[in-house]
Order: structure tokens, then C-alpha cells, then sequence
């Protein structure tokens, strides 16, 4: 996946949106945490994978990819915040072990360690474990970047539209 990419269309995105509202002068980092969170949730309820009392299917695969893709818009702004879209960043290919459910508590968790710290090595593995959430819904990289430029070009045109 091309990081250094996506950073910097998320970057210009993250500008517009300030300088519109004009909140270049004020802390977004917990409300981005916040947003991060509620996107991470609505994915959940999409995959429904908890959902244990119901039989009814996850929700078609473009639907949990635009949610999915929603998260990494929140991702990377919050590692614009700290700095670490400047640095070289290595992303691992490591599968998690866990079920799907289990690797959105762990996300959740890791996502309140990062809050507290807002460390490189945090930042990292929440992207990590994010992307590993992806593959176990069976998102590929090419499919993950793919959706992020066409959800990057929706958000222009909300505000253009005053969302």
C-alpha cells in the first residue's frame, strides 16, 4: 500500500476542511480519536460480526469497504497530527490469529492506547491491526487504496456542497 500517497491526499483533504471551517488553530486530535472510534463501530455493525442473536448477512462487500475506508481516512489524519506522515513508515504482512470480532475489541483497545501516548510505535499498531482487519474481510491493499481515493474524492465534494 502506498502510505506516502494516501498521507498526502488526506493531508490536503485535512487542509481544506480546516482552513473552510477555520480550525487551523485548534486541537482536533481527540475528536478525530472520537471519529476514528464511531467509524470503527459502523464498520462493526456492517460486518456483524457480533450480531450472535441475529441470522441476517453482513452488508455487501462495497458497503463495508466504504466503511472500512472510512477508518483509514482517520487513521492517517491522526498520524498527520503526531508527525508521522513525514516518516519512512513500514507496514507489516502479518495475519492476525484472531476472529473478526476479536480483532475490533483489540483495534478499540490499542486505538485508547494511542489517545494516551500518541507514540509512532501505537500509531503503528493500530494501522497494523487495522490492516490486518481488512484482510480477514478479505480487502486486498490494491482494493483498500482503490476505495480510499474514490471515499477522498466524496468528502471534496461534500464540502463543496456543505456537508
Amino acid at each position: 500500500m502506498q502510505l506516502d500517497k494516501l498521507f498526502q491526499m488526506q493531508k490536503s483533504l485535512d487542509s481544506y476542511i480546516e482552513g473552510k471551517h477555520q480550525l487551523q488553530n485548534e486541537d482536533l486530535f481527540d475528536r478525530k480519536v472520537l471519529a476514528l472510534l464511531v467509524e470503527i463501530g459502523e464498520l462493526a455493525n456492517e460486518t456483524r460480526c457480533f450480531k450472535f442473536w441475529s441470522i441476517k448477512p453482513s452488508s455487501e462487500r462495497e458497503v463495508i469497504l466504504e466503511e472500512f475506508v472510512d477508518g483509514i481516512h482517520f487513521i492517517l489524519s491522526l498520524g498527520i497530527e503526531c508527525g508521522f506522515d513525514e516518516l519512512p513508515l513500514e507496514v507489516s504482512n502479518i495475519p492476525s490469529l484472531l476472529t473478526i470480532t476479536e480483532q475490533f475489541i483489540h483495534i478499540y483497545d490499542r486505538v485508547g492506547i494511542f489517545k494516551k501516548s500518541r507514540e509512532l510505535n501505537d500509531f503503528m499498531m493500530v494501522l497494523e491491526l487495522y490492516l490486518q482487519l481488512a484482510a480477514l474481510l478479505g480487502i486486498t491493499y490494491e482494493e483498500m487504496e482503490q476505495a480510499y481515493i474514490q471515499k477522498n474524492e466524496v468528502n471534496y465534494t461534500r464540502q463543496h456542497n456543505n456537508y
